[in-house]
């Protein structure tokens, strides 16, 4: 997919590769809206970098050099991950349309180490949280009963978003939940969750429906009657999470992580946490099992006489 040739002059050649790489991704490779989105945000942070040097020069020491740059951005380690993973899939993508003849970017490491230990809330910051929604304020059952859902089942904000009403058998106590590569996990729900849900769709959703469209298949509606958003789900866990002194490093990302780690500290199989969170590896659920051993190093430490 070769960029178009009636760009402007001025107008560094990469950056007209960078917009048919997205629609490569977009159009042949099939990726997901949100993953072209974060493809898009990196390789444009690397093109800036790059500036009007040509791509066809860069060796392993350079792109070394830019790795290094995106850790002085401070960018969590997770983040900077998948900078290099952007890359590499950008690099290929040059590769097969002969502007490169190799791809250095796979001599970049993507670093284990720059993978730290999730942030995990503990059950006392878990119900602070889920209690935080109040009557004083708008639209207070719906999110306690995001929020709710969220922990109960350690959905992704983007699989909460996405889910429809077809989707929730509250007399079942069970929710299906669709994640990457449409990939679909039936997750029971607690009863507090089930109460919760159960009440916004009694007193608030019928509210938010928009005219004339009561069938609107969505679970979790905005003010305006649409999909709530991921990207509100995050300005309301950020909102909630303030309110009760929970350190901004937080997310919904973060309910996920406690939800795991709390399985897995409370005697659940790893096998069962790696269904529940619909992880095709489970070398990512084993993640978990080494933060609730930093936690009882730290319990061991206290209150051993000998530690």
């Amino acid at each position: 997919m070769r960029p178009a040739t009636a760009s402007s002059a001025k107008e560094p050649p990469h950056h007209r590769w960078h917009q048919a790489f997205l629609q490569y991704i977009r159009g042949e490779c099939h990726l997901a809206p949100n993953t072209v989105a974060a493809y898009s945000r990196d390789i444009r942070r690397f093109l800036g970098w790059v500036g009007k040097r040509s791509l066809v020069g860069l060796g392993i020491r350079e792109l070394s050099d830019y790795a290094s740059w995106l850790q002085e951005l401070e960018l969590s380690p997770t983040t900077i991950a998948r900078h290099i993973v952007s890359l590499r899939v950008f690099f290929r993508y040059l590769q097969l349309e002969g502007v490169l003849r190799e791809s250095q970017a796979e001599l970049l490491d993507s670093q284990k180490w720059w993978r730290r230990l999730p942030q995990v809330l503990s059950p006392k910051k878990i119900d602070k949280l889920l209690q935080s929604p109040s009557p004083e304020r708008p639209h207070w059952r719906r999110d306690r009963a995001l929020l709710e859902m969220l922990y109960a089942t350690g959905c992704r904000a983007s699989e909460i978003s996405s889910m429809r009403l077809a989707d929730l058998r509250l007399s079942e106590g069970h929710c299906r939940c669709t994640g990457k590569g449409d990939k679909q996990r039936l997750v029971p729900l607690g009863q507090q969750a089930k109460e919760a849900v159960q009440a916004y769709l009694e007193h608030e959703r019928p509210a938010l429906l928009p005219p004339g469209d009561q069938d609107c298949p969505w679970l979790f509606l905005s003010v305006r009657g649409r999909r709530l958003r991921r990207e509100r789900i995050w300005e309301l866990f950020k909102r909630y999470a303030k309110q009760v002194g929970i350190s901004e490093q937080t997310s919904p990302h973060t309910l996920r992580h406690s939800f795991a780690t709390h399985m897995l500290a409370g005697g659940a199989d790893l096998r069962q946490v790696q269904e529940l969170l619909g992880h095709a590896s489970i070398a990512t659920t084993q993640l978990y099992t080494h933060v609730d051993y930093s936690r009882l190093k730290r319990i061991h430490k206290e209150f051993h006489p000998r530690a």
